[in-house]
């Protein structure tokens, strides 16, 4: 029996030595339209409770919700539902704002509710038309990690959502 046991022990070191060798990513997984989403934690600055007043912005984008005011810092909130097509919705307890930054922009992205934040391998993630018949809109998806559990994360391309290269191209 303690050869059958040193043989598990050798074959579990094995595949935690391979898993360990794997290309990675670490996501912070959110829900948002329905769907379980996924953000590179790297582009991720703080996640805040949603304030009880966000203060609009005339003529600002229908998918700009407004701005706020972040220990000084002025930060605007992109509702990623709406830009997406979705509703106006209402936050709920559960609703969070990302503050993420893409090159030297930081802005808050409205999601439904923060869930965790996982390491994913990169052999788990499908890249291509990934949501044909999802909410999501496939402009703005890198791929689709499918997890172990049998849930699918949709992996967010903020730059491609916001159009970060015009923002970009207003701040100069």
């Amino acid at each position: 029996m303690s050869g059958t046991a040193a043989e598990l022990a050798t074959k579990r070191a094995e595949k935690n030595e391979t898993m360990a060798l794997e290309p990675e990513r670490t996501l912070l997984v959110f829900d948002l339209v329905s769907e379980h989403c996924g953000l590179d934690v790297n582009l991720v600055r703080e996640i805040v409770h949603v304030p009880p007043r966000i203060t609009r912005v005339p003529n600002a984008p229908h998918y700009v919700r407004g701005v706020i005011n972040l220990r000084g810092t002025v930060i605007p909130v992109l509702d990623c539902a709406m830009k997406m097509g979705g509703p106006f919705t209402d936050t709920t307890s559960e609703s969070r704002i990302v503050v993420a930054e893409f090159e030297g922009i930081q802005f808050g992205v409205l999601v439904d509710a923060v869930r965790e934040v996982r390491t994913v391998a990169d052999s788990l993630i499908e890249t291509g038309d990934t949501s044909k018949n999802g909410t999501i809109g496939t402009d703005y998806v890198t791929g689709v990690a499918k997890m172990e559990d049998g849930r699918l994360i949709v992996l967010l391309d903020l730059a491609a959502l916001f159009d970060i290269n015009e923002l970009l191209e207003e701040e100069n």
